[in-house]
């Protein structure tokens, strides 16, 4: 039975664009197979703890040598890969903030990277290959070529090099200039800002065509 991951990242509740298209594209995954099931995950409102010195090699800890704060940092580790394991699809809001991705994002990859979970311990070879990885990345600036911030988004750089050792691959649907409608200083980009994100939405309704039914 197809499965879908959806997670979200995003601390601007309902005034989120990148809610507003992971809920666009889950409602299309959820017509495309509706025998289907959802595991969702609310990075912005329930972050994972970040890896510390006295939790970073709690994987390599015996077990029954393992402080409390290390067996429940293990837990989650483990829970965060089973919910990737689990999946045929996932689905992740990927807000810009700093020019970077949202430190819980950060938190939730490093809990993903793991040697004995994610990573074959003897040949080192990523085990969560072959899932369809969706990205549904929003930006408030514009960093497209040839723009003064050209480069600028480092979340949409650092993502695919953080996920590469676990064998995944995401691919991203970008929508920029999301803040031009609550920012005056951006007013005159607005029209390109609703063309983008209109770009974004249609490539969405074409992740998963009637074809797909099955």
């Amino acid at each position: 039975m197809p499965h879908l991951l959806h997670i979200d990242s995003s601390v601007q509740g309902a005034t989120s664009v990148s809610r507003r298209l992971t809920a666009r594209a889950a409602a299309a995954w959820k017509a495309a197979y509706p025998d289907g099931t959802v595991t969702y995950r609310d990075l912005g409102k329930d972050p994972l703890p970040h890896i510390v010195p006295s939790t970073v090699y709690s994987g390599a800890v015996p077990v029954e040598d393992r402080t409390s704060e290390q067996a429940a940092s293990w837990a989650l580790s483990q829970e965060v890969f089973a919910e990737v394991q689990a999946a045929d699809t996932v689905l992740l809001g990927l807000p810009v903030y700093n020019f970077g991705a949202p430190s819980s994002v950060k938190a939730w990859v490093d809990h993903l990277i793991a040697l004995g979970l994610s990573i074959d311990p003897e040949t080192h070879e990523g085990l969560l290959g072959g899932r369809d990885f969706v990205v549904l990345a929003t930006r408030g600036g514009g960093y497209a070529p040839g723009t003064p911030r050209e480069g600028w988004d480092h979340a949409e750089q650092w993502l695919p090099h953080g996920v590469a050792m676990a064998g995944l691959t995401p691919r991203f649907i970008t929508a920029e200039l999301t803040l031009a409608k609550v920012n005056p200083a951006m007013a005159d980009l607005i029209p390109l800002a609703d063309k983008s994100l209109a770009a974004a939405e249609q490539s969405i309704d074409a992740l998963w065509p009637a074809s797909a039914l099955a």
